[in-house]
Order: C-alpha cells, then structure tokens, then sequence
C-alpha cells in the first residue's frame, strides 16, 4: 500500500516537474526521488542531494552516511535498459568531476578521505521501476 503511495507522489512530482524542466532532466530527478528511498531502505541516511561544488564544476546527484561511511551516489535513470545499463554512461571525466566535488565536500565536512565511498543507482523505468545499487562503484583514489 505505502509503495503504491510513492508511486503516485512520484508521479505527481514528475508531471509538475515536466512543466518547467526538459523531459530528461524531470526523468532523472523522479529517479533520484525513487534511489532516495532506496538508499533509505538500505540503511544510508541521505543528508544532501544535488550538491554543487562552489565553481559550479562538479555535481553529487546523492550525498548520505552509512555508519561511518560518507557515500557519494550517482544516479542513471532511463526508460528501458535496450542499449545496455544507465551506468555504462560514467566515463572517467564524470569520475573525475565527480571526485572533485565529493573532495570539496568532504573537506568542508571535515571527514577524511579513508571513509568516503561512491557509489552508483541505476533506475530503469520498467513498471515497477528497477533499481540496481551498486556499493563501492569506483575507485575514491583517482584524485
């Protein structure tokens, strides 16, 4: 019942978003809402979304704590997985960009560098959606 309840929320949010955003910029905010609750699921406390590093350089779709761990996310969304995983779209400049942002981050949070982690949402919006997490997706040593 509380998942059908989501659903329509997220439904909801989605048309409202299309009126003011492009088709794929809504369809990749609905699947941050729907990897939010996920990650929630999982155990990892969502404290930021959206972050944008101060030069406007680098952006965390999903900053969260799990225990000690400060978890970076990436969020792909599609609407079908025909052309392989949303993932296989994070090439080393997304990487880099966004280990520079999660850099800053961390630094402002002051947390150390030994417990940050990135992770990847993969959300394809099959009915229901499928949603793939995938823990310790690249490697945090690159910068």
């Amino acid at each position: 019942m509380l998942g059908l309840l989501y659903e329509f929320a997220d439904t909801l949010r989605h048309h409202g978003r299309k009126r003011h955003m492009t088709a794929d910029h809504a369809l990749g905010r609905r699947g941050e809402d729907i990897a939010h609750r996920h990650l929630q699921r999982a155990g990892i406390v969502v404290v930021a979304r959206n972050y944008r590093m101060s030069s406007g350089a680098g952006e965390i779709d999903l900053i969260g704590w799990e225990k000690e761990t400060l978890v970076f996310v990436e969020v792909k969304s599609r609407h079908t997985d025909e052309y392989g995983a949303p993932d296989r779209t994070i090439g080393p400049q997304k990487q880099f960009s966004a280990l520079r942002a999660a850099r800053e981050y961390a630094r402002h949070a002051e947390v150390p560098w030994e417990n940050v982690r990135f992770d990847v949402v993969n959300v394809v919006f099959t009915t229901p959606p499928s949603v793939v997490h995938f823990r310790d997706a690249f490697n945090s040593s690159a910068v």
